[in-house]
């Protein structure tokens, strides 16, 4: 019998035996190299207290085996729905690589010595918009904002800009990482890696 399969159709790019986190590092990577802006933006996915979903991109500031961190006003939006209720959800989409990752897990703080670390990396002005910004609360005008940067400008004319104790960063553990891969005829890759416990992963491909 003729194999009637288009050619290439069946030769994929996914392999259920990748360690996810090396997998998710070297399209990150690959990604770097072809995103024309912020190949670390992800769609971040909480939800408030009412139960009614909230999203909106950050930038993905850290990964490793523990999870993936990003920094923000505590008291932001995302900052008391994470608080309150500590699990989320991620999605990263590379439309020059036509490829996706979404995460899922658990929320947890990043320490202080990994906010302070980040924090004094980040451009002085930046640091400064972090005590400027009353970040998702009501602003009056844009000048009232502009004023606010110009009071902690000169109250920090000279040395560090210390980090806000609002201003901190939280760390999404993941129970699943799935990868996306496009392919001919929407006959898609699709891997979901779920967490095993001690580091192991279980790997299984899912219909596109």
């Amino acid at each position: 019998m003729t194999d009637s399969t288009p050619e290439g159709l069946t030769k994929g790019v996914l392999s259920p035996d990748a360690d996810p986190i090396a997998l998710f590092a070297e399209w990150l990577d690959e990604a770097g190299k072809s995103e024309l802006n912020d190949p670390n933006a992800m769609a971040l996915a909480t939800v408030d207290a009412e139960g009614m979903p909230d999203v909106r991109m950050v930038l993905l500031k850290g990964f490793d085996e523990r999870g993936f961190s990003f920094y923000t006003n505590l008291g932001s939006a995302k900052g008391r729905e994470l608080a309150a209720n500590p699990k989320a959800a991620l999605c990263f989409h590379w439309k020059s690589l036509r490829r996706q990752i979404r995460v899922r897990g658990n929320v947890e703080s990043v320490s202080d010595q990994e906010a302070d670390e980040y924090y004094a990396s980040r451009h002085r002005l930046s640091r400064l918009g972090a005590w400027a910004s009353r970040q998702s609360q009501p602003l009056e005008s844009r000048r009232a904002l502009e004023r606010a940067v110009a009071r902690y400008t000169a109250e920090f004319a000279i040395g560090r800009v210390p980090r806000p104790e609002w201003w901190s960063g939280f760390r999404i553990v993941p129970r699943e990482i799935e990868f996306w891969a496009d392919r001919p005829f929407r006959l898609h890759e699709r891997i979901r890696f779920t967490a095993a416990g001690s580091g192991a992963w279980h790997a299984q491909r899912l219909y596109p």
